[in-house]
């Protein structure tokens, strides 16, 4: 029945098992005197918010699970000290698809060396269902065709969505058509 992480864990520890509590929210340098971390299980705390400096000092964390909470998004920075991360558990989660989804899913693809799963919008309602992935994509596919920039290699692109690549496809066609390149950065 935590409510909070406590603040007496031993500074050697390298795994830590803080599931099925009551931890709401996660505050800044939460884990800075575990710094030997290499596994934190927070799975269903019911967590709602995590402070961008919440992980800070986690250099060493390679598993993190944070499944079975009640995160809709992270806010930017919250991922950024989690160098070795190999495994990020996220399902079972509310995540609101929205401009705030960005980051976290940004951050994924330029990390392509964690692996994840459970990263689903649950809401609004129009996106239930569909990968976070899909709606960040959405995005552009709103713009007209001949308008559509090209897009850094890093941006991945999921198997099954041929039509999207052949928009991309359409795009370089008319780029070079016109002996212009466009770089989008950012």
């Amino acid at each position: 029945d935590l409510k909070k992480v406590p603040g007496n864990i031993p500074p050697d520890i390298v795994k830590l098992d803080l599931s099925n509590n009551k931890i709401r929210q996660l505050r800044a340098k939460e884990f800075e005197d575990v710094s030997e971390l290499k596994i934190l299980n927070l799975n269903s705390n019911g967590i709602t918010y995590i402070d961008p400096a919440a992980f800070s000092g986690l250099n060493n964390l390679e598993e993190l699970d944070l499944s079975n909470n009640s995160l809709q998004n992270f806010e930017y920075g919250v991922l950024e000290d989690l160098y070795f991360l190999k495994i990020l558990w996220l399902r079972e989660n509310p995540w609101r698809c929205d401009y705030n989804i960005h980051y976290l899913f940004y951050w994924l693809k330029h990390h392509y060396n964690v692996h994840y799963n459970g990263l689903e919008c649950k809401m609004p309602e129009e996106y239930k269902g569909w990968s976070v992935g899909k709606y960040v994509r959405s995005y552009y596919e709103e713009c007209p065709k001949d308008k559509l920039p090209i897009y850094p290699e890093t941006f991945d692109l999921d198997k099954e969505d041929e039509e999207w690549e052949r928009h991309k496809e359409q795009s370089v066609q008319t780029v070079k058509q016109h002996g212009v390149i466009v770089t989008v950065i950012g």
